[in-house]
């Protein structure tokens, strides 16, 4: 079953009661009292976003979304994503799993790595491609792509990759501190990597310890290697956000809104249609079994040209 995210960025008493999650608004919501309060099933929510100061989410309500491996994450003054809550525990041979994925050798860490960046420049070239771009040197970067990519073939894609995307008048530099649609890219990509931790988390993983980000102040580096092949799609909605309208330097709601969907954006795996959610389920239970010894392949998303 597709899980369901909310967003909440007006003021809110959020509680649990009977399995589900209980919303009261105050009376400033203007509504009347019969329909301030609102229920959802705990089972069918997977990503909530917390966006407002008068917010407030009660113990009970944490441990019961926690307990259902819902990534809950908070926003800054801001608005953009500053926080990401996992549970401890999310799967019944966490331990096992634990052990495999601290043990891997640094090859089989190198020939992930490999796998990894060769599929998430395929899927920039494809993207391009859409847009009319020439991507012969893309697939060729894809395919010299070594093991531990020590030829930093990710950093020239990149680079070309970045410099075609967007309209040549918006002069883009991809950087998190810089100016619109970084602030796109930064929400969806937040809201990207919540929903593969998330994963990695269901799948008895570690989603601090990564296969090639290593990073002593990041708690989430294996979400942030495993993200990568679908950051694309994430770039494709951000495109077609920008489509016609000006990008301001604080998200509108209306994009807020069409950045959250991006759990349920479809995307192609093992030659099946699927949303993004589950695909990602799919690559953290391949990334275990490579850990495991009973796979070689990680199983990515592949975007059509």
């Amino acid at each position: 079953m597709i899980k369901r995210t909310l967003y909440f960025g007006n003021p809110a008493y959020l509680r649990f009661k009977d399995q589900q999650l209980v919303i009261d608004l105050p009376e400033s919501s203007m509504l009347p009292e019969k329909d301030r309060t609102i229920t959802i099933p705990i089972e069918d929510i997977g990503v909530v976003v917390v966006d407002h100061p008068q917010i407030t989410l009660t113990h009970w309500l944490i441990n019961a979304l926690l307990e259902n491996n819902v990534a809950v994450i908070t926003c800054n003054d801001r608005h953009i994503p500053s926080g990401l809550l996992l549970p401890l525990e999310g799967n019944t041979i966490q331990s096992e799993r634990f052990t495999h994925q601290i043990n891997a050798s640094e090859p089989l860490r190198k020939q992930l790595w490999q796998q990894t960046i060769r599929q998430k420049i395929l899927n920039q070239a494809a993207l391009l491609k859409q847009q009319g771009r020439k991507t012969e040197n893309m697939k060729y970067w894809a395919d010299q792509v070594k093991s531990g990519d020590t030829e930093n073939h990710e950093g020239r894609a990149a680079a070309y990759y970045w410099g075609e995307l967007f309209d040549s008048s918006l002069d883009f530099r991809r950087d998190p501190d810089g100016n619109a649609p970084n602030n796109l890219l930064n929400y969806g990509y937040a809201i990207l990597r919540a929903t593969v931790a998330r994963s990695l988390v269901a799948s008895g993983m570690l989603p601090t310890f990564g296969i090639h980000h290593h990073n002593r102040y990041n708690a989430y580096c294996l979400a942030d290697d495993m993200m990568e092949p679908y950051r694309p799609y994430v770039d494709k909605l951000v495109l077609e956000i920008m489509s016609g309208t000006a990008i301001p330097d604080e998200l509108t709601k209306a994009q807020k809104t069409k950045l959250l969907q991006i759990p349920v954006l479809d995307v192609t795996i093992n030659s099946r249609r699927s949303p993004l959610m589950l695909a990602t389920q799919q690559t953290a239970a391949s990334l275990a079994k490579c850990f495991q010894g009973e796979l070689r392949k990680v199983e990515f998303p592949e975007m059509g040209e």
